[in-house]
């Protein structure tokens, strides 16, 4: 099997070592910077590298795309008379509803399969420098089907999401991908943003950070391109859990200054039973 991956930044990257390392070695690259290009292939985890699509994507059985969301429709318009009868697309974006009719429309006609996908993994740098399978192992995975999809070739990126590492994959709507996304990845991202630039200056702040600051923060070392896309580009459900979020700070601030301590433990105990619960189903924590 022939796979390009196009993007070799983290996921990308990460994704190439990960498919290296689980037996698959046709693997091709395609980035616009060279230096990526050059990284990939001293790693050997590509065989070549290319800077467009014209010569390679013809001949590929399956296609990864890790590029920014903005950049994904593009890419299949420009490319999608090269796709080779049979051959599967999959993606890595972070925000689906924002471009997915689009894709399929663009593809109507074709003998091609898109299966889009999301990997809940990544780190906060950017850059096939910091890719390593490692990211990946263990981690969840979402499918989005659509009426589309050949139930075999949804078969068959799960099963090759397993192999490459991953520890569960659920398949979801569009809606509720972009949905729960919204809460469980973008949402910790604002709050880690704010809480950051909430600090005042001059304080000296990291000699006195302990674990919950560390943890809280580490993902606001953000790629300020690729979030500010999700961030926008998934504009009403982000708004939602910011709001819900916004009403239990207040709960909590309101009762801080009328000195509630019920109500305050009432809040704790209700956050650790939840948190308690989801330890207890997913054992991910």
């Amino acid at each position: 099997m022939k796979i390009i991956l196009v993007g070799l930044g983290v996921i990308g990257g990460s994704f190439a070592m990960a498919l290296k390392k689980a037996g698959h070695e046709d693997i091709y690259g395609i980035d616009t910077n060279n230096a990526t290009l050059q990284k990939a292939k001293d790693l050997k985890i590509i065989k070549q590298g290319f800077t467009t699509g014209e010569e390679i994507l013809g001949k590929a059985d399956l296609i990864i795309l890790s590029i920014y969301p903005n950049e994904v429709k593009p890419f299949i318009e420009k490319y999608r008379s090269y796709f080779k009868e049979g051959a599967i697309l999959t993606d890595t974006t972070g925000i689906k509803g924002a471009f997915i009719k689009e894709i399929i429309c663009l593809l109507d006609g074709l003998k091609v399969d898109f299966v889009f996908g999301h990997p809940m993994a990544g780190r906060e740098k950017k850059g096939i420098d910091y890719a390593t399978e490692r990211v990946l192992m263990g981690a969840n995975y979402l499918l989005v089907p659509t009426e589309k999809n050949n139930p075999k070739n949804l078969d068959f990126i799960e099963t090759l999401i397993y192999k490459i590492g991953f520890g569960k994959v659920k398949r979801v709507s569009v809606k509720f991908h972009d949905e729960i996304i919204a809460f469980t990845s973008q949402l910790p991202h604002v709050m880690a943003v704010a809480l950051v630039n909430s600090d005042e200056e001059g304080k000296d702040t990291g000699s006195y950070i302990g674990d919950s600051y560390r943890e809280l923060t580490r993902i606001a070392n953000m790629n300020e391109e690729l979030w500010s896309e999700l961030f926008l580009g998934n504009k009403e459900n982000l708004l939602h859990v910011i709001n819900n979020f916004e009403n239990e700070l207040s709960k909590i601030k309101k009762a801080i200054y009328e000195e509630d301590k019920a109500t305050l433990m009432s809040y704790f105990i209700k956050s650790t039973e939840r948190r308690e619960r989801l330890h207890k189903k997913h054992f991910i924590f």
